[in-house]
């Protein structure tokens, strides 16, 4: 028997809640929303989210507390064990990465630097 293979990407209740309204207000236009990386800001790389249309054939398909979210495939191993938040600051508002594969971080936290996850 084969064990469960561990979420990439799992959601805290807020972060459900807050995906839940907003994919509810786009009437069904799309399936998921699709998680990324990207190289950029100071720090070398950024979080990416997008709304999906479809699920790419090579998308890691994840489902935690009613949301489906897609992964895009170069992104996997940057995002393994991350959990995914919402927070509402005085200021600001907004969806926070607390990933276990981050190595360093920019002062304004809008870029990271990430290892791959590696194998146990």
């Amino acid at each position: 028997m084969q064990r469960e293979r561990p979420k990439a990407i799992s959601l805290t209740d807020r972060a459900a809640e807050r995906m839940k309204a907003i994919m509810s207000a786009s009437e069904g236009r799309y399936v998921g929303v699709r998680i990324g990386v990207k190289n950029g800001g100071c720090a070398g790389m950024e979080y990416t989210m997008d709304y999906a249309e479809e699920v790419n054939p090579m998308d890691e398909v994840v489902e935690d507390r009613g949301v489906k979210i897609l992964i895009d495939p170069k992104a996997i191993l940057f995002l393994l064990g991350t959990e995914m938040d919402y927070e509402i600051d005085k200021f600001s508002s907004g969806f926070r990465f607390n990933n276990p594969n981050v190595t360093d971080a920019c002062g304004c936290g809008e870029s990271v630097t990430i290892v791959p996850a590696q194998a146990d």
